[in-house]
């Protein structure tokens, strides 16, 4: 174990990517390796494949592979152009979680700070989709 995977969330909102951000960090205490990038270029609603790509090499520069979680639609789109942007040898380091954004950070944030590798934490992100809410 032990890989230090970082954990990207992308959002629509940069106040939500941070408050996610916040959020899971609190459940996974002693990690840092979590970046959280939102909004648009011009600071609206929205997403920017160039911050993204910001955010990437960023948390590529200290970890070894980063598992990406997404809000909506377009955010998926930009996260796939701007792992495209990347250079080519960092582009197999980053991996995109199907998840629900808020659950499937934390989990994937706990997930990291116990030292699983990118694969793992993606699959812990993803079984937030079977997770419920009400009992």
């Amino acid at each position: 174990m032990a890989e230090n995977v970082a954990v990207l969330v992308v959002s629509h909102s940069a106040k939500l990517a941070q408050g996610v951000r916040e959020l899971a960090l609190q459940m996974a205490r002693g990690s840092d390796l979590v970046w959280a990038v939102g909004g648009a270029d011009d600071g609206q609603i929205g997403t920017s494949a160039p911050a993204i790509k910001r955010a990437l090499e960023e948390a590529l520069g200290s970890a070894p592979a980063v598992v990406v979680l997404l809000d909506l639609g377009s955010a998926h789109l930009n996260t796939v152009m701007a792992i495209e942007m990347l250079a080519p040898d960092l582009q197999p380091r980053v991996t995109m979680a199907d998840a629900p954004l808020v659950e499937g950070a934390i989990l994937a944030v706990v997930a990291a700070a116990s030292g699983f590798p990118a694969d793992e934490v993606r699959a812990r992100a993803e079984e937030a989709s079977a997770m419920h809410k009400l009992l």
